[in-house]
Protein backbone atom coordinates (compact mmCIF):
# COMPACT_ATOMS: atom_id res chain seq x y z
CA UNK A 1 0.00 0.00 0.00
CA UNK A 2 1.27 3.51 -0.67
CA UNK A 3 1.86 5.93 2.40
CA UNK A 4 -0.44 9.15 2.59
CA UNK A 5 0.42 12.14 0.86
CA UNK A 6 0.06 15.24 2.93
CA UNK A 7 -0.74 18.43 0.81
CA UNK A 8 0.33 21.50 2.18
CA UNK A 9 -0.98 24.79 0.89
CA UNK A 10 -2.08 28.47 1.39
CA UNK A 11 -4.41 29.66 -1.17
CA UNK A 12 -6.88 32.76 -1.20
CA UNK A 13 -11.08 32.18 -1.86
CA UNK A 14 -10.43 32.65 -5.36
CA UNK A 15 -7.66 29.45 -5.17
CA UNK A 16 -4.78 32.11 -5.89
CA UNK A 17 -1.53 30.24 -4.68
CA UNK A 18 0.95 32.50 -6.58
CA UNK A 19 2.10 35.49 -8.95
CA UNK A 20 5.02 35.35 -10.32
CA UNK A 21 6.46 32.94 -9.10
CA UNK A 22 5.80 34.00 -5.92
CA UNK A 23 3.39 34.30 -2.80
CA UNK A 24 1.08 37.50 -3.21
CA UNK A 25 0.54 37.72 0.19
CA UNK A 26 2.75 37.60 3.74
CA UNK A 27 1.21 35.83 6.45
CA UNK A 28 3.63 35.16 8.99
CA UNK A 29 1.47 32.55 11.10
CA UNK A 30 0.85 30.45 7.90
CA UNK A 31 4.90 30.61 6.92
CA UNK A 32 5.52 29.59 10.45
CA UNK A 33 2.68 26.87 10.17
CA UNK A 34 4.60 26.07 7.31
CA UNK A 35 7.63 25.40 8.38
CA UNK A 36 6.35 23.74 11.73
CA UNK A 37 4.85 20.96 9.92
CA UNK A 38 6.98 20.10 7.26
CA UNK A 39 10.31 20.51 9.12
CA UNK A 40 11.71 16.89 9.42
CA UNK A 41 10.02 15.33 6.29
CA UNK A 42 10.03 14.57 2.60
CA UNK A 43 9.14 17.58 0.95
CA UNK A 44 7.79 16.68 -2.76
CA UNK A 45 7.71 20.06 -5.18
CA UNK A 46 8.13 21.23 -8.74
CA UNK A 47 10.91 23.47 -9.55
CA UNK A 48 9.69 27.15 -9.40
CA UNK A 49 8.68 26.32 -6.06
CA UNK A 50 11.86 24.68 -4.70
CA UNK A 51 13.74 27.56 -6.04
CA UNK A 52 11.21 30.61 -4.07
CA UNK A 53 11.90 28.46 -0.80
CA UNK A 54 15.32 28.85 0.47
CA UNK A 55 14.49 26.87 3.38
CA UNK A 56 13.75 23.91 1.62
CA UNK A 57 16.65 21.59 2.76
CA UNK A 58 16.57 23.42 6.90
CA UNK A 59 15.17 21.71 9.36
CA UNK A 60 16.00 18.26 8.37
CA UNK A 61 13.78 18.72 5.01
CA UNK A 62 14.68 16.40 2.43
CA UNK A 63 13.09 17.72 -0.87
CA UNK A 64 12.42 15.97 -4.05
CA UNK A 65 12.05 18.26 -7.02
CA UNK A 66 9.93 17.55 -9.84
CA UNK A 67 11.86 18.66 -12.69
CA UNK A 68 13.01 18.33 -16.21
CA UNK A 69 16.14 20.07 -14.95
CA UNK A 70 18.80 17.93 -13.34
CA UNK A 71 20.95 21.33 -12.89
CA UNK A 72 19.38 22.73 -9.56
CA UNK A 73 21.38 24.26 -7.05
CA UNK A 74 21.13 23.00 -3.71
CA UNK A 75 21.42 19.14 -3.77
CA UNK A 76 17.96 18.34 -4.43
CA UNK A 77 16.95 15.23 -5.48
CA UNK A 78 15.69 16.08 -8.71
CA UNK A 79 12.96 13.52 -10.72
CA UNK A 80 11.35 13.76 -14.27
CA UNK A 81 7.80 13.31 -12.93
CA UNK A 82 5.53 13.05 -9.59
CA UNK A 83 5.61 9.27 -10.17
CA UNK A 84 9.18 8.93 -9.58
CA UNK A 85 9.20 11.46 -7.12
CA UNK A 86 6.68 9.53 -5.24
CA UNK A 87 8.58 6.05 -5.59
CA UNK A 88 11.54 7.92 -4.15
CA UNK A 89 9.73 9.21 -1.23
CA UNK A 90 8.04 6.01 -0.21
CA UNK A 91 11.34 4.80 0.80
CA UNK A 92 12.54 7.76 3.32
CA UNK A 93 12.01 8.38 6.55
CA UNK A 94 8.98 10.76 7.52
CA UNK A 95 6.12 11.92 5.96
CA UNK A 96 5.52 12.95 2.57
CA UNK A 97 4.45 16.38 2.15
CA UNK A 98 3.26 17.91 -1.66
CA UNK A 99 4.47 21.38 -1.49
CA UNK A 100 3.55 22.63 -4.77
CA UNK A 101 3.41 24.41 -7.06
CA UNK A 102 -0.25 24.50 -9.22
CA UNK A 103 0.65 20.91 -11.07
CA UNK A 104 2.49 18.99 -8.73
CA UNK A 105 -0.48 19.76 -7.01
CA UNK A 106 -3.29 18.88 -9.25
CA UNK A 107 -1.38 15.58 -9.86
CA UNK A 108 -1.19 14.81 -6.31
CA UNK A 109 -5.06 15.30 -6.05
CA UNK A 110 -5.77 13.07 -8.84
CA UNK A 111 -4.57 10.58 -6.89
CA UNK A 112 -7.49 10.25 -5.03
CA UNK A 113 -8.76 7.02 -4.26
CA UNK A 114 -5.61 5.31 -4.63
CA UNK A 115 -3.90 6.95 -1.82
CA UNK A 116 -4.87 8.02 1.61
CA UNK A 117 -4.77 12.13 1.29
CA UNK A 118 -4.57 14.40 4.16
CA UNK A 119 -4.82 18.54 3.07
CA UNK A 120 -3.50 21.78 5.17
CA UNK A 121 -4.64 24.40 3.47
CA UNK A 122 -4.41 27.86 5.00
CA UNK A 123 -7.71 29.09 3.17
CA UNK A 124 -7.55 33.10 2.87
CA UNK A 125 -10.91 35.41 2.76
CA UNK A 126 -9.86 37.17 0.04
CA UNK A 127 -9.68 37.83 -4.09
CA UNK A 128 -6.28 37.99 -4.95
CA UNK A 129 -5.04 38.48 -8.05
CA UNK A 130 -2.38 36.05 -9.87
CA UNK A 131 -1.42 33.58 -12.20
CA UNK A 132 -1.08 30.35 -10.14
CA UNK A 133 -4.14 28.57 -8.61
CA UNK A 134 -4.93 25.51 -6.31
CA UNK A 135 -6.84 22.79 -8.62
CA UNK A 136 -10.05 22.62 -7.96
CA UNK A 137 -10.69 20.54 -4.40
CA UNK A 138 -14.01 21.02 -2.87
CA UNK A 139 -15.96 18.39 -5.23
CA UNK A 140 -13.95 15.34 -3.26
CA UNK A 141 -15.50 14.17 -0.45
CA UNK A 142 -13.18 15.61 2.61
CA UNK A 143 -13.98 15.11 6.31
CA UNK A 144 -12.60 18.10 8.12
CA UNK A 145 -10.29 16.80 10.78
CA UNK A 146 -9.33 20.41 12.34
CA UNK A 147 -10.19 23.83 11.91
CA UNK A 148 -8.77 27.25 12.87
CA UNK A 149 -9.31 30.86 12.75
CA UNK A 150 -6.79 33.50 12.17
CA UNK A 151 -5.95 37.09 11.00
CA UNK A 152 -3.61 39.42 10.59
CA UNK A 153 -3.30 43.44 10.07
CA UNK A 154 -4.05 42.15 6.25
CA UNK A 155 -6.67 39.43 5.96
CA UNK A 156 -8.88 36.86 7.98
CA UNK A 157 -7.97 33.00 7.28
CA UNK A 158 -8.93 29.51 8.13
CA UNK A 159 -6.21 27.01 8.60
CA UNK A 160 -8.19 23.63 8.00
CA UNK A 161 -7.15 20.12 8.09
CA UNK A 162 -9.06 17.57 5.30
CA UNK A 163 -8.51 13.79 5.74
CA UNK A 164 -9.77 11.90 1.84
CA UNK A 165 -8.80 8.30 2.80
CA UNK A 166 -8.13 5.68 -0.41
CA UNK A 167 -11.21 4.09 -0.11
CA UNK A 168 -12.87 7.05 0.07
CA UNK A 169 -14.43 7.06 -4.24
CA UNK A 170 -13.76 10.48 -6.25
CA UNK A 171 -16.55 12.53 -5.90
Amino acid sequence: MPRPLQLIAACARNRVIGRAGRLPWSIPEDLAFFHHTTAGQTCVLGRVSYENWPRAHADGRRPIVVSRRADLPGGALVVPSLTAALARADHLPGEIFICGGQRIYAESLALAGQRDLRLYLTLIEAEIPGDTWFPEWQHLPWQEADRREGRDGNYRYTFLTLDLPASTPPA
